[in-house]
């Protein structure tokens, strides 16, 4: 967003703003709150630019078992639950897996018991050698997805733990086969499973709290996954 834009959606005058850019300015608290909302900035970034403008941070984190946080984690639950016979878990700022459904315990039983140990990481799970990588049937294309969704988080966020799993994944071993920039008659790109029951294909979506103000609330995401063909939800409403 340029300079100009953020002015005019902020409702300041870009001389106001460029003020603040180069340092002729102190933002009050407010105005750094303003700028962020309309910067789509995390919460958890938005507490360290107020420490560094001087002020207090104002958003809370909480563990994700603080009984503040019991009916937000109950309703994740329920989501989970009701997604089923489809596969849905919900993770962390940082993949790490916080909850699931069944028909998700029964898609990664095979992997190795050593990436099953809590804290699961999904991205560790998902492209690991001894994880979900072999039994992947696009493994280019989901890999390069997984990778670039982290690398775009960690451009937002600057998170170090984020750049060190990043680092892990990348390097981790890459299929041989060309990656395929368009997947030919998909309309997203699929994860197609192979399974006892044949390769099930499903497409994803990334569902997030809208109006959080706790910092680990913020952080939570749902990734359903649904039937990319009649085969695959055949095989899951058998199963």
């Amino acid at each position: 967003m340029s300079q100009l834009d953020l002015a005019s959606e902020a409702n300041i005058s870009q001389k106001h703003l460029s003020f603040i850019e180069s340092g002729r300015s102190a933002p009050s608290r407010d105005m750094i709150v303003h700028l962020a909302d309309h910067l789509d900035v995390p919460l958890r970034e938005r507490n360290a630019l107020l420490l560094s403008a001087g002020f207090a941070p104002i958003y809370r984190e909480r563990a994700i078992n603080d009984p503040a946080l019991v009916r937000a984690r109950a309703t994740v639950e329920q989501i989970l639950q009701a997604h089923e016979p489809f596969p849905a878990l919900a993770v962390d700022r940082g993949w790490d897996m916080i909850a699931t459904n069944a028909p998700v315990t029964a898609l990664i039983g095979g992997v190795d018991s050593s990436l099953l140990k809590p804290p699961v990481n999904v991205l560790r799970l998902s492209l690991h050698p001894k994880g979900l990588a072999p039994m992947i049937a696009n493994l280019a294309e989901w890999r390069h997805h997984l990778i670039e969704r982290t690398r775009r988080q960690v451009r937002l966020t600057r998170d170090p733990a984020l750049k060190t799993l990043l680092e892990e994944i990348s390097a981790y071993p890459a299929p041989t086969e060309m990656l395929t920039t368009v997947v030919e008659d998909e309309i997203a790109i699929p994860l197609k499973l192979r399974t006892p029951h044949g390769v099930l294909s499903f497409f994803s979506t990334v569902t997030v709290f809208g109006t959080a103000v706790e910092i680990t609330l913020s952080e939570i995401s749902l990734e359903a996954f649904y039937p990319a063909d009649d085969a695959t939800a055949a095989a899951l409403r058998a199963l």
